[in-house]
């Protein structure tokens, strides 16, 4: 793609990709085609928080790597992510419209908010980005209050559904399971020693979103298969307090996945993380753990 084929621009963080932001992709593509021109997202990463603010603590619901996979799926051409700096922080709304928007990505529509603003302070608005508009020659397509309401309600819905560990709340807002990625390490092998051999997964991105402690049944993919699982989530608090790990079962699996990224999507919460009297007590409580697993699976799939 050449940076001056002209574009359909919208802009935003875009975290989750929920069916509100679904919304807003559609028409950014289909007001693309009407038009011929190509459709693109503009990001910035990482969030302004942790740069303006030095905010460590946000959680986010996607890495930037799963935002701009997610965003190419809904059809979008393109994702230019920005790297959000203090040098990026000040620059005029002028400079930001003229050297990115126009200059740089070509931009002949943007579809953005009625709450739209940017610039230094972000002291410039809609109204000020309508200006800019009649200067350099593009058309704006607002955003309606009550589809931006639809966007930030259900980004708020999602983060307490999973930090309550409710995956399944939080994916019928999503309009997908919520999923994490990242790569198979070697744990302690205390899971085969129980008869339930685990994968530990690390995330390399601290700022993901990790659901509530406890037991969920999970899909992923190997060798284009798909393959169901159960996660625990937590301290492992019967055989030690280890610190937090992640940990998935998959059943009827017996391949070396070491070192592999995973995709894990996150299906159903079976029980909250608890600690049991001894060994004994915490495998009789898995092979529950994996039945109530396999029948949900099965009901899903009937």
């Amino acid at each position: 793609m050449t940076s001056k084929s002209a574009k359909v621009t919208t802009i935003g963080t875009f975290d989750g990709i929920h069916i509100g932001h679904q919304k807003i992709l559609k028409k950014v593509v289909k007001l693309a085609d009407k038009q011929g021109y190509i459709p693109i997202v503009l990001t910035l990463f990482p969030h302004p928080r942790m740069v303006l603010q030095k905010d460590d603590t946000i959680k986010l619901l996607n890495t930037i790597d799963e935002r701009i996979d997610i965003l190419k799926s809904y059809g979008i051409a393109d994702v230019v992510v920005k790297e959000f700096t203090m040098e990026f922080a000040n620059f005029t709304a002028k400079e930001y419209v003229k050297s990115i928007l126009i200059d740089e990505l070509n931009t002949k529509q943007i579809v953005v908010g009625y709450d739209h603003h940017f610039g230094k302070n972000r002291s410039a608005n809609i109204e000020d980005l309508k200006e800019f508009a009649k200067a350099y020659n593009f058309k704006i397509e607002e955003i309606s209050a009550q589809d931006i309401k639809d966007v930030t309600v259900s980004s708020t819905k999602i983060r307490n559904a999973l930090n309550d560990g409710n995956v399944s709340l939080s994916n019928s807002y999503l309009g997908y399971n919520y999923f994490i990625t990242g790569e198979v390490v070697k744990g302690r092998g205390l899971g085969r020693k129980l008869d339930f051999p685990t994968a530990n997964i690390y995330i390399k991105e601290s700022y993901k979103l990790i659901p509530r402690d406890g037991v969920y049944i999970v899909k992923s993919r190997y060798n284009n298969n798909s393959i169901f699982g159960m996660m625990n989530i937590g301290t492992n608090p019967t055989i030690s307090d280890k610190g937090r790990s992640i940990e998935v079962h998959f059943f009827d699996f017996n391949h070396d996945i070491y070192n592999q990224n995973l995709k894990i999507e996150f299906i159903k919460r079976l029980r909250s993380e608890q600690k049991f009297k001894n060994i004994e007590a915490l495998k009789s409580q898995l092979n529950v753990d994996k039945k109530n697993a396999l029948d949900y699976i099965k009901k899903m799939n009937e």
